[in-house]
């Protein structure tokens, strides 16, 4: 298999993309519509893809924010037969290539706390931090989202700091063994099906956990995926010494 990484070239394509979206988040989830994208992406905005032949394997779809050199990235999918191929994690480094090409330095994006997989990609592999959590963001969602409420961490990826350039260039640090943790399921999906109240309890326990830490000041800084566990930063003091 050749995977070949670029921006989506025809509304054909884009129309695709909604049916990748669809296969990976369920039909009852919207996609997002290839109308709009191609609008999005003639404004400034990165709609990409990998691509085995025509066949598109995953997405990415980002855009402008409000503020100048930040952009938002809103959806990264893989298709299941891809996963493995670390498809997710090239498009991220794709996607900040693009950016940093066109002085973008900055890229946020939200995600469910609760998935180690992805905060795996998001925060240990790419080196995005967070320190900022979301209740509820959506409200109720369907498809692979439904039963829970959608809160969300908002990550900040800043492209050229030294944690990124370095993971960039191959070289992922261990996680801080000293770093205070806070645990999560293995597999949230495989709990909600088997135990939906245990699902709610941690849900709300990690949104009690990490906006306690946030409101201390302190940050996800790191994931380790073993355990797996959110590493948080050292609270800023506010003692006044001075």
């Amino acid at each position: 298999m050749s995977v070949v990484l670029r921006e989506l070239a025809s509304l054909a394509e884009l129309r695709a993309s909604e049916d990748l979206q669809r296969a990976v988040w369920g039909a009852d989830d919207p996609a997002d519509n290839a109308d709009l994208m191609l609008a999005i992406q003639h404004e400034g905005g990165l709609v990409a893809g990998a691509f085995d032949g025509p066949q598109m394997l995953a997405f990415l779809f980002a855009f402008p924010s409000a503020t100048p050199g930040v952009q938002h990235s809103h959806r990264l999918a893989v298709l299941p037969q891809a996963r493995g191929l670390k498809l997710g994690l090239r498009l991220k480094w794709f996607q900040r290539d693009w950016c940093l090409a066109r002085g973008i330095t900055r890229v946020r994006w939200t995600f469910d706390p609760l998935r180690a997989v992805n905060a795996g990609l998001n925060i240990g592999a790419l080196g995005a931090t967070s320190a900022t959590y979301l209740n509820d963001y959506y409200g109720a969602m369907e498809g692979i989202n439904a039963g829970l409420p959608s809160d969300r961490l908002l990550l900040d990826w800043d492209l050229n700091s030294a944690p990124v350039t370095a993971r960039a260039a191959g070289h992922r640090p261990d996680p801080d063994p000293t770093a205070q943790r806070i645990a999560i399921p293995k597999d949230i999906d495989a709990m909600m099906q088997m135990d939906k109240n245990s699902a709610m309890s941690a849900r709300l326990r990690l949104r009690e956990d990490l906006t306690r830490a946030f409101a201390l000041g302190q940050r996800v800084a790191g994931f380790d995926s073993r355990e797996p566990a959110y590493l948080l930063s050292a609270p800023v003091s506010t003692d006044e010494t001075g």
